[in-house]
């Protein structure tokens, strides 16, 4: 023990915030297993040749006989530290210290217990087929996670390139933004390989998950671009979203619109790409879109749009946020327009009389 005292060897007792604290992958961990029956192995990355301190959590433990006690538990082989037996106590941030330098540190970090499975972890999808797509993290009790694409993280080489989150949700959830190789014309061969790493606490999560791109197919919502009257009907005429992959006879999409009868209210839905004729007295309508030839995820719903025909107040159309006016004839916006300025006219023109001051003729 003499030899092992005079590497000032030094064991930290466990400080409670140090990785309830640790909001991020840090540069050096190695993982136990949780059966504890396997030993570890920490190293002091360091071309310093002289006596150095094991430190952990930054509480320095500086009477021999304690480390006596723990020799069973701790050994240190030239500049490697192999720790047995991993239990909660033992885990945290091992750093290495040539009196006050630090030369490096390692955290010593447990498995996770088996539990939720990808799914329930994360949610990923594409809005197209172009390069990108995205990925939430939807449990909150874990305080840094990180993805990466490619056998490289399946397999935990350290070629692996991580992705940190781009954002982190109000729940504690966390948000990506990945980016692949795959071509959006060729045929789908490929399946992409997304490995999840989460820390909570001391223990580290890690799930794989394998799957085709056109699995997370979702576009935005459409756009309405018109609504033209046809005789008894309404032609309804919708363009594909900003973001979804061109050209779009490609790439093409079909449209479910719902609308609801004004009569009774009844609610309807027909498909149609990229435009569809529905009844002409109904209410309202919104409209959704998906890959008709991978039977895509559907996008979000549009909000509802009232509907207003030729019978009714027209004037109403020019607030097209809320409306879906048929085509109007030319000119009739301008009429409008006229009439509410001819109306607003008279209504001024009545109130500056009503405040005149009375004026009364004085005969001398």
């Amino acid at each position: 023990m003499k030899t092992l005292s005079l590497w000032i060897f030094g064991l930290l007792l466990i400080d409670p915030t140090g990785v309830l604290g640790l909001h991020h992958f840090p540069e050096n961990f190695v993982t136990a297993k949780r059966d504890h029956s396997n030993s570890v192995t920490l190293t002091c990355n360091t071309n310093f040749d002289g006596p150095f301190t094991w430190k952990l959590a930054a509480k320095t433990v500086d009477e021999a006989e304690e480390i006596e006690d723990l020799n069973s538990t701790y050994k240190q082989v030239g500049k490697n530290l192999i720790v047995s037996d991993v239990d909660s106590p033992l885990l945290g941030e091992y750093s290495c210290w040539s009196g006050e330098e630090r030369l490096s540190s390692t955290f010593l970090l447990v498995e996770a217990e088996e539990g939720d499975d990808f799914d329930s972890l994360m949610k990923c999808w594409a809005k197209s087929y172009d390069c990108t797509f995205s990925c939430n993290w939807t449990k909150g009790k874990y305080t840094a996670v990180r993805l990466g694409l490619g056998d490289d993280c399946s397999e935990g080489r350290k070629s692996c390139h991580w992705v940190n989150s781009s954002g982190q949700h109000l729940n504690g959830g966390f948000q990506f933004e990945l980016s692949h190789s795959l071509s959006p014309y060729a045929e789908e061969t490929n399946m992409l390989v997304l490995t999840a790493e989460a820390i909570m606490n001391n223990n580290i999560l890690r799930r794989t998950k394998r799957f085709y791109l056109r699995d997370i197919i979702q576009p935005e919502s459409p756009q309405i671009i018109n609504c033209q009257e046809v005789e008894q009907e309404l032609n309804v005429t919708i363009d594909p979203p900003s973001s979804w992959s061109s050209p779009h006879s490609f790439f093409s999409l079909e449209h479910e619109i719902q609308y609801k009868l004004k009569d009774d209210g009844k609610e309807i839905k027909v498909i149609g790409s990229p435009s569809a004729l529905i009844p002409k007295k109904i209410s309202m309508l919104r409209v959704r879109s998906r890959d008709p030839l991978v039977l895509s995820n559907w996008s979000q719903w549009t909000p509802w749009k009232n509907v207003i025909i030729k019978e009714e107040k027209w004037c109403c159309c020019r607030n097209t946020e809320k409306s879906c006016c048929p085509e109007l004839p030319p000119g009739y916006l301008d009429n409008c327009k006229r009439k509410c300025n001819k109306g607003g006219n008279k209504k001024r023109n009545k109130n500056a009389k009503r405040n005149q001051t009375p004026y009364k003729e004085h005969v001398q």
